[in-house]
């Protein structure tokens, strides 16, 4: 009876699936990838290559565990109730990509507009000021007192980071234009939009790593290059990392949809693929305008 409650696609019945591995094995991939980064930070013999198995563990489990997914999907096993679980999962998790950024856009103003102003001299950091660093100027960009890790160039906004923005504001583009053509019917046009969205995603990181190259090599601006570097990377970096999940994530979904997993009245996989890649899409405009603008 319980087996039968599981698989039932009956509009009243939640589907749970019985006896999963995954989240046991998830749970060992992740000590053991942490554990090697730990290691690795401390410069032991086997952390670095702990934290490689970790990773390749942690991907294997990712690949059955959505691959199950997928299979109960195209199966019929889910109905409205799970449909709705998998939305609000989905928003609760982008609102926690939102708080994961807001922390690190919360160091980057609480450096320029609080810290400078301290060690400048401003309010309270009057005595810091003249005892400490007297000649600490509240200029931004900044490597903070001391001139922490030597004199370095910003990268210009007009260059790169402007190419990146337009591929990115393309690439929202693309998306949206391949999610009306699966409501639609259109196959072709969906396959081409969701490809070239992938195709953006990937020059978007191509792009970066030219950047991140350029910076190291002839401007001096590494993460050592005080708070301005150490905060450029930050943001920048992260938000690449995110730029690499939704890229692998849209060729995910854009073999789905080669395999006709999706119909225009059932296609939530898609859609959360797209909310994602819009919410990459604005923190990179925040990231354009303070970062490399401002």
């Amino acid at each position: 009876m319980a087996q039968a409650q599981a698989s039932s696609p009956d509009a009243n019945v939640y589907f749970v699936p019985h006896h999963s591995r995954w989240p046991i094995l998830g749970s060992v991939a992740l000590f053991v990838m942490m554990s090697g980064a730990g290691g690795w930070l401390n410069a032991t013999s086997w952390g670095r290559w702990t934290f490689i198995v970790g990773v390749a563990l942690l991907v294997a489990v990712f690949f059955g565990w959505f691959g199950d997914v997928i299979r109960e999907s195209v199966s019929g096993k889910y109905n409205r109730q799970v449909d709705v679980s998998f939305r609000m999962g989905m928003i609760w998790f982008i609102f926690s990509e939102v708080m994961f950024f807001g922390a690190f856009f919360g160091a980057l103003f609480y450096a320029r507009q609080l810290s400078l102003q301290w060690l400048g001299g401003a309010g309270d950091g009057a005595m810091t000021n003249a005892l400490l660093w007297d000649t600490f100027t509240t200029a931004w960009p900044s490597n903070g007192p001391g001139d922490v890790g030597g004199a370095y160039q910003t990268v210009p906004a007009w260059g790169l980071p402007l190419v990146n923005t337009l591929i990115l504001l393309s690439s929202g583009v693309t998306i949206t234009a391949a999610h009306h053509a699966l409501k639609a019917g259109r196959r072709t046009a969906l396959l081409v939009g969701l490809g070239l969205t992938v195709l953006l995603g990937c020059m978007f990181l191509f792009f970066q790593a030219e950047e991140y190259v350029h910076a190291y090599s002839e401007l001096n601006l590494t993460l050592g290059s005080g708070i301005y570097g150490s905060t450029f990377y930050m943001l920048t970096g992260f938000h690449g990392a995110h730029v690499t999940l939704g890229t692998i994530m849209l060729i995910v979904i854009w073999f789905r949809c080669l395999k006709g997993h999706f119909t225009k009245d059932n296609h939530f996989g898609f859609e959360a693929v797209a909310w994602y890649w819009h919410f990459v899409d604005v923190v990179w405009l925040m990231l354009f305008v303070f970062v490399y603008v401002l």
